[in-house]
């Protein structure tokens, strides 16, 4: 009954979109002078794949609207450019009155008003590339507005958003049905579609009847190997935060008037750079402290990481970077700080746009604990990772294999088990220039690997200048 009554209501209010729509409409020419509208109903700072749209737009001149919610700091590349446009959107907070289904499609109407209303306040676009998840009220809503501007409508589905909503409610809740019903209504009506994977753009079109061009996340130019003197100033900066990158002891320098940190010291006489004697070594992993990630596998290995070192196996010291926005941020923090290591330091920052890419280039190994709702994304922090030619662990789940490759470029583990006898034998006898870690990085050094910009221009530019 309740879902019953919840559909009627976004019905209702879907149908007075489209009315409002037609009503104010202006008679708008097709056209829009190639101008694009890239939209995400999120934070454009933790958007990083539609900033990339954003940016290759603007590298073959086209005027770009860049909307969505602004909590965190996009890139400066984004900031800096003239053809860029950001149009905030106001994040909605729930409603705290009846149940919470009522909550739910209360927001949701309130939210497709504001979406549409910001919408049809831009300049008139060509194309309207709306992000999927999250996709309710948005496609309906890009939709209207695509109606009203005679634009064309580009969905790049990162996943299924129904799917995530599922690992809360369970699939069977009549909002995970209503709102599988909805994706799959609303997206046929987009004139093109782009995917992350193959097999989600098979699942598009055998369960959706929706046609989709697969564009790969593909790491922007940034992110690379980071040199020495680089990775030096970023741990100075960290340092002042963060209590692992502060030097543990003095070791025989260069110089006496060395600059240390926990990795590197530099002296300050000729400005040469070293990685300090005995260092730890750096893990890695980046998330958005979401319920696709159990961190508690992780946190289970590095404990037994940490008997090992205590029975006698030769392991290095370990600092273990998680960094990242999120709603499970405190609740795993609570957890680290229940642990006591002897051996092992962690932190939980969250870093500047730019200071991500170098910190990814000065680590020794990635570990990604993204398991796809859907069985059909992959997670673009690996492929960050080995833009910057960093090895990884990553955790099973059905198309991962797309990525990475077992063996090859990293490993994949199944539970904290694998995870610690996999972290044992890549850090035994570091930081040695043998060893599988040494031969990951080699391989990807080899691999040579397409960038964002080029993968871009073969898959989407061609999209745009069908009409034009």
């Amino acid at each position: 009954m309740a879902a019953g009554g919840a559909l009627l209501l976004l019905a209702a209010a879907a149908g007075t979109l489209v009315l409002a729509a037609l009503l104010w409409r202006r008679r708008a020419a097709a056209g829009g002078a190639g101008r694009v509208c890239v939209v995400v109903l999120g934070d454009l700072g933790r958007s990083p794949r539609m900033q990339y749209h954003a940016l290759s737009l603007a590298r073959h001149g086209r005027g770009v609207e860049l909307l969505g919610y602004l909590q965190t700091r996009p890139h400066g590349d984004v900031l800096r450019s003239g053809k860029i446009r950001l149009v905030p959107v106001a994040d909605l907070r729930g409603l705290r009155v009846g149940p919470k289904l009522f909550q739910y499609v209360i927001k949701v109407i309130v939210q497709a008003i504001q979406l549409l209303y910001t919408m049809l306040k831009i300049d008139q676009p060509s194309y309207i590339l709306l992000q999927n998840p999250p996709g309710l009220p948005s496609i309906a809503v890009a939709w209207v507005a695509c109606l009203f501007w005679r634009s064309k409508l580009i969905i790049d589905w990162h996943n299924y958003g129904y799917t995530i909503m599922s690992l809360n409610h369970g699939r069977n809740h009549p909002l995970v049905q209503i709102a599988k019903w909805y994706e799959k209504l609303f997206g046929r009506l987009s004139d093109y579609n782009l995917c992350v994977t193959n097999a989600m753009k098979e699942d598009l079109w055998v369960n959706c009847n929706i046609k989709a061009v697969t564009l790969y996340d593909k790491p922007a130019s940034y992110f690379k190997e980071t040199s020495l003197e680089l990775q030096h100033h970023l741990y100075v900066k960290l340092a002042k935060d963060y209590e692992p990158f502060k030097p543990r002891y003095v070791t025989e320098s260069v110089s006496s008037n060395a600059e240390r940190t926990a990795f590197t010291e530099m002296d300050e006489k000729n400005g040469q750079v070293i990685k300090t004697r005995g260092r730890p070594a750096l893990l890695i992993s980046s998330t958005s402290w979401t319920e696709d990630e159990d961190f508690s596998v992780l946190l289970k290995a590095l404990e037994d990481y940490e008997r090992y070192i205590d029975e006698g196996v030769e392991l290095p010291s370990l600092v273990c970077v998680i960094t990242g926005k999120g709603p499970l941020k405190d609740y795993y923090n609570g957890l680290i700080n229940k642990l006591h290591f002897k051996h092992i330091q962690i932190c939980t920052p969250w870093l500047e746009a730019e200071d991500y890419p170098l910190l990814l280039g000065s680590a020794d190994l990635g570990v990604c604990l993204h398991k796809s709702s859907s069985g059909l994304d992959l997670p673009m922090k690996v492929v960050d990772m080995f833009g910057c030619c960093l090895p990884v662990c990553a955790i099973y789940f059905e198309c991962l294999h797309e990525l990475v490759k077992h063996d090859e470029n990293g490993l994949i583990f199944r539970d904290s088990n694998e995870l610690a006898e996999q972290l044992k034998m890549l850090f035994l006898g570091f930081p040695t220039l043998e060893g599988k870690l040494h031969n990951f990085r080699k391989n990807l050094h080899a691999s040579r690997q397409l960038r964002w910009d080029e993968s871009w221009d073969q898959t989407v530019l061609p999209l745009l200048g069908q009409n034009e």
